[in-house]
């Protein structure tokens, strides 16, 4: 595969990555979504005030816009991929809390080794796209 190859498959997946990120985002601001994420939360990370489960998705929903927004800037593309890329180690707990619990959040709870394993791959090629020239 040519170097021009190899750079056009990178600028297609970023454009879907950022894509994946932006509606994922505006999806925390939808009431029925709201309320399984917020649920997701583990007990140990539920504080009240700035730091309340509601306010942590909705921080992590302008987190997932901003960061997907920031893929397609070369500016911020860099800083938007290692962010988002911390961000998907630091929303892990919810999603392996909701992995442990399938029978309260169904087809959410995607099982732990596969998430753990999809996490790992967003986050390659999150860092692949964001870090190649």
């Amino acid at each position: 595969m040519s170097a021009e190859s190899v750079t056009n498959v990178l600028t297609v997946l970023r454009v879907i990555l950022a894509v994946v990120f932006v509606v994922a985002g505006i999806s925390h601001f939808a009431p029925s979504v709201q309320r399984t994420m917020t649920a997701m939360i583990p007990p140990r990370l539920r504080w009240r005030g700035l730091w309340s489960p509601r306010n942590l998705v909705l921080i992590t929903g302008v987190c997932e816009i901003l960061g997907g927004v920031g893929l397609l800037l070369d500016a911020t593309r860099v800083t938007s991929g290692v962010a988002l890329a911390v961000f998907l180690v630091a929303v892990f707990p919810a999603n392996a809390y909701a992995a442990r619990h399938k029978e309260r959040f169904g087809a959410v709870a995607i099982p732990f080794v596969p998430r753990l394993l999809g996490q790992l791959v967003l986050i390659g090629l999150v860092l692949a796209v964001s870090l190649a020239g």
